[in-house]
């Protein structure tokens, strides 16, 4: 679950994890457990009332081993590796077929993935496929020439400077605008680059050693390689200090920037720009520009009046060189795993070549497998209990909202017209993506295929530029295990994929299904009213529709519950960042709440129904909030997870929103001193 704010290039969400693969006993361990809490993980000799993680999990953390091609273990993962199996299944069996034309969206996803495992022409090939782009950047003389190679070949060529999207128009959402967006780094994020702990200092050095070793697979000599990749650690990072940082970008008020083209080449006139949106394929007149970041601009200006062209080259060979890395030969795609897999993230092994195809499948033309996933994977009564599920959750918030003491009425009549003009996806869309002028043919090689890919993304998406906002299309494909909230369409979205245990079962006990995807679909709502999504309205404009007073009570609540995130070391002197986490674990807190209410509000209508196992409905709820997140991580992913991802590790996501909750107090009859308690004066109290 993600809150989609600039699509690709700024998507936040309840988790941001690597799904992939597990050990075959494991999972046939996994699937064959019954429904419901599975008492064989809990280690009930731990008491509830000072460490519930360890209750409801503590046996399975003990006997799980993080598989090796794994940075992190856990329920999420597990679900994520019997879909992958499913849609290697599903792949397989489209592979067999003769009824996929060449042209038909089926067989281009078939073509990409059986190039990209076409590794022995991957390898007899090399850095071949790579050339042509190369010898145009070697080409380059003058800043005319950089512009040109720089958007003429956008969808091939990589640099750190800017980029060019298309989305919707925070000041009216039913538009597209066009957006000029940083360029991208080959550091993960900018705090790479300007933290000064021991950690970062030792990771920008193992950066430059990368590139060291990817630059010689150019031909280069290793002192010639290295001497460059010192260039661009300080090129990129003289760029990488004016961006925004991460907490800055998640308030979307930043990037609301609106600039004539006038004005947009007033600010970088190194740049001729109604010739790069000409060379960039943008069809429409441009007469306003969404500036995103306008100090990071005008460093850009500064840098490229310098006119060091030999740098730019330098600069730009390297990011084509990395961004086309997994393309390649298997060499190169291993010495790229290797630095961002293995160093950044702990990997131990690679995932299997038939994992990897899938994903970029997925990535690219993964719809036109979804209808196929769906076809076979999603039956219609697991869709309809769902869209019940999330109507009374959305009642539920509604009462919470009426019920609150500190927000005054004027406000909440806006909150719940919010409510009442959702739109809610679930599964998959009424209108299919359309591939059909994607150039993925049987006789390109493998590099050739995702080439066709960006340029048909790239034109895809620029096409958008001043037309309406295409409500009915998804940011996921249907066998994403995710779901996400998108704050300028007002919508929550819930592929099929996620829509399976140990999130939901429709025929498991509903204590269970409201603590897993019940909390989820509340998470979702909720993204509407955290600190960034309410800051738009009904319609999915960035307007303000709060009072001063009601503003000033939210934004209080909302630092209190930072604070308490703050004070969470992960790991030695790393701590969370409780105001970069917030919007998911706002959403936390009140999807937890709101599915609790709305558990309490289907027995209401359906009856209570009797203890299972001992335990009651609401201490089941809870536990299934806990089991959902139980997390086994390598340090490497834990650290990097701080650094860069909005969510909390999925161990506190199992129980800090609880210690706010007073209804997870009474479940489980937690008094004073026992070490789960809270005062209820420190609780925090938002929806």
């Amino acid at each position: 679950m993600k809150k989609i704010l600039l699509k690709s290039l700024l998507l936040f969400g309840i988790f941001a994890v690597t799904f992939s693969s597990c050990k075959e006993k494991e999972t046939a361990q996994i699937e064959d457990e019954p429904r419901g809490i599975i008492l064989a993980n809990m280690d009930t000799l731990v008491s509830p009332k000072d460490d519930f993680y360890s209750y409801v999990n503590g046996t399975w953390m003990k006997n799980t081993e993080i598989p090796e091609d794994e940075v992190r273990w856990g329920g999420f993962n597990v679900l994520r590796k019997k879909t992958d199996q499913d849609m290697l299944a599903i792949l397989d069996k489209a592979q067999k077929s003769d009824k996929y034309a060449p042209e038909t969206d089926q067989a281009k996803a078939i073509m990409i993935f059986q190039t990209e495992l076409d590794t022995l022409s991957r390898n007899k090939e090399g850095i071949t496929p790579l050339q042509p782009i190369l010898d145009k950047i070697a080409a380059i003389t003058s800043i005319q020439d950089f512009q040109k190679v720089m958007t003429e070949n956008a969808a091939e060529v990589s640099q750190p400077f800017f980029g060019i999207a298309a989305f919707s128009d925070p000041n009216d959402s039913s538009m597209n605008a066009c957006y000029i967006t940083p360029g991208g780094l080959g550091l993960p994020d900018r705090d790479y680059y300007t933290n000064t702990d021991a950690k970062s200092i030792e990771i920008r050095q193992q950066y430059v050693d990368h590139i060291t070793r990817m630059l010689q697979f150019l031909g280069d000599t290793e002192e010639e390689a290295r001497k460059q990749a010192e260039t661009i650690l300080a090129f990129e990072t003289n760029l990488a200090i004016p961006r925004l940082d991460k907490v800055a970008r998640r308030d979307f008020r930043n990037f609301n920037n609106p600039r004539s083209l006038e004005e947009v080449q007033k600010m970088v006139p190194s740049i001729a720009w109604k010739d790069a949106f000409t060379s960039m394929g943008v069809t429409k007149k441009v007469d306003t520009i969404m500036v995103m970041q306008p100090a990071y601009m005008k460093v850009v200006e500064n840098t490229m009046k310098k006119g060091d062209i030999n740098t730019w080259k330098t600069v730009m060979r390297w990011a084509t060189l990395n961004n086309a890395a997994g393309m390649l030969s298997t060499e190169i795609e291993k010495a790229n795993w290797d630095f961002y897999s293995k160093t950044l993230r702990g990997a131990k092994k690679q995932k299997s070549a038939e994992e990897r195809a899938l994903a970029t499948v997925n990535n690219t033309v993964g719809e036109a497998l979804g209808k196929l996933y769906v076809d076979e994977m999603f039956p219609p009564e697991a869709k309809k209990k769902a869209e019940d599920m999330i109507a009374n959750v959305i009642e539920a918030f509604k009462e919470r909202i009426q019920k609150l003491d500190w927000m005054g009425d004027t406000t909440k009549v806006k909150a719940i017209q919010k409510l009442d003009k959702f739109t809610v996806k679930i599964g998959y869309p009424d209108k299919w993506k359309d591939f059909s002028t994607m150039s993925v043919k049987p006789e390109n090689n493998y590099y050739q295929n995702m080439v066709a890919v960006a340029e048909w993304q790239l034109k895809d998406n620029l096409d958008k530029i001043n037309e309406p906002v295409d409500r009915t299309e998804w940011g996921m494909s249907p066998q994403t295990v995710n779901a996400y909230f998108n704050p300028f369409n007002n919508e929550i979205v819930f592929p099929a994929a996620i829509l399976q245990p140990p999130f939901y079962d429709y025929l498991a006990d509903e204590a269970v299904n409201y603590g897993g995807i019940g909390a989820v679909i509340g998470h979702e709502i909720s993204h509407a009213f955290d600190d960034s999504g309410s800051r738009f309205d009904s319609d999915g404009n960035l307007v303000n529709w709060w009072t001063e007073g009601d503003l000033n009570q939210f934004t209080e609540r909302v630092n209190k519950l930072a604070e308490q995130y703050d004070q969470i070391e992960v790991l030695d002197s790393v701590f969370i960042n409780g105001k970069f986490t917030s919007g998911e674990n706002i959403g936390d807190l009140g999807g937890l709440l709101g599915a609790y209410d709305g558990l309490q509000r289907f027995y209401k209508e359906n009856g209570r129904p009797e203890n299972i196992d001992g335990f009651t409905p609401e201490q089941r709820f809870f536990m299934s909030w806990a089991t959902i997140w139980r997390t086994k991580q390598r340090d490497e992913a834990l650290r990097t997870q701080i650094q860069t991802d909005p969510h909390s590790p999925g161990r506190y996501r199992a129980t800090q929103p609880l210690l706010n909750i007073d209804a997870f107090y009474e479940a489980f009859d937690i008094k004073e001193g026992d070490k789960m308690y809270v005062k209820p004066e420190d609780r925090v109290r938002i929806w």
